[in-house]
């Protein structure tokens, strides 16, 4: 089976709607996100953009309730207080991919899987009569199956990184958070998460919100895209409102054009630098050498 394809074992839809507003995040003492709004709606991809150090994960992270901001109100399913939420109840609604996790020895995939059971089983490891299929629907829809029983530790950063996918989508939740997903995947399976991502939101009511640096997948499969600079929103919106040249010049500091993928009708972007604009070779400058 194929990462990403679809089975009767998908998770089942239980989609929330989560937002924050007002969050302000410092670090010593120095405001790097500020006054930021994000909403995730079942059913939609939310994908945050930026320049680096603009704040995405941070922001990502911080509706996570993984980072504690300066000043935030967070909204989950109308419970207007959701900082509140104990951390279990918390994460059976809400999961997060985080950048960079470590690996512990001697466990195997389908161990690292399990972790995401957690808030499933209670205090004392008490039973979780779903989790052994839950595991199995992640092992499935990640393309990790064949790997279940391998120790972890052998796994190519591309694995890991779905492996670790497939923790958060065990966990069930009906919001899925990501960050920066795509690291370590190579071009098939950036592919098929980004297919994912849509299949989770259009046939399971999922809110998907996800930190991508990559543009052109940002506007493929968002169904909003958030544009933050300097710790600032600065747009949020439809792809072809958001993902404007003009914009992406200012925000990211180089000249970027902007057109339509005929093939999709999305916006389709372009950064140049200074060899864009370079003539074309000539060709017996490419000839070979007698």
């Amino acid at each position: 089976m194929q990462a990403g394809e679809e089975t009767s074992t998908v998770p089942r839809p239980r989609g929330h709607e989560l937002s924050a507003t007002a969050v302000t995040v410092a670090y010593d003492g120095v405001d790097v996100v500020h006054d930021a709004s994000l909403t995730l709606r079942p059913g939609q991809v939310t994908v945050l953009v930026g320049p680096n150090g603009s704040g995405k994960s941070t922001l990502l992270r911080t509706v996570a309730r993984l980072q504690r901001p300066r000043g935030a109100r967070l909204v989950l399913d109308g419970d207007t207080d959701g900082l509140a939420l104990s951390p279990r109840e918390f994460a059976r609604r809400v999961a997060l991919l985080t950048q960079g996790r470590p690996v512990p020895g001697g466990l195997t995939v389908r161990d690292l899987v399990e972790f995401g059971r957690y808030p499933h089983r209670g205090r004392w490891g008490a039973s979780d009569p779903d989790g052994p299929a839950a595991v199995d629907r992640a092992l499935a829809l990640t393309g990790v199956g064949e790997l279940a029983d391998r120790g972890a530790e052998h796994l190519s950063g591309g694995q890991l990184q779905r492996v670790w996918l497939a923790g958060c989508l065990a966990q069930e939740t009906g919001v899925l958070l990501l960050d920066e997903p795509t690291t370590y995947l190579d071009l098939r399976y950036q592919v098929e998460l980004l297919d994912l991502m849509r299949d989770l939101a259009d046939h399971h009511g999922i809110a998907v919100g996800a930190v991508l640096h990559d543009l052109d997948q940002a506007a493929a499969v968002g169904d909003r895209i958030v544009l933050l600079h300097a710790g600032r929103v600065v747009a949020d919106g439809l792809p072809e409102d958001v993902l404007t040249g003009p914009r992406l010049t200012e925000t990211y500091g180089i000249r970027v054009e902007v057109d339509t993928d005929p093939l999709t009708g999305r916006p389709r972007t372009r950064a140049l630098g200074r060899h864009h604009t370079r003539p074309p070779a000539r060709s017996e400058r490419l000839s070979p050498t007698p």
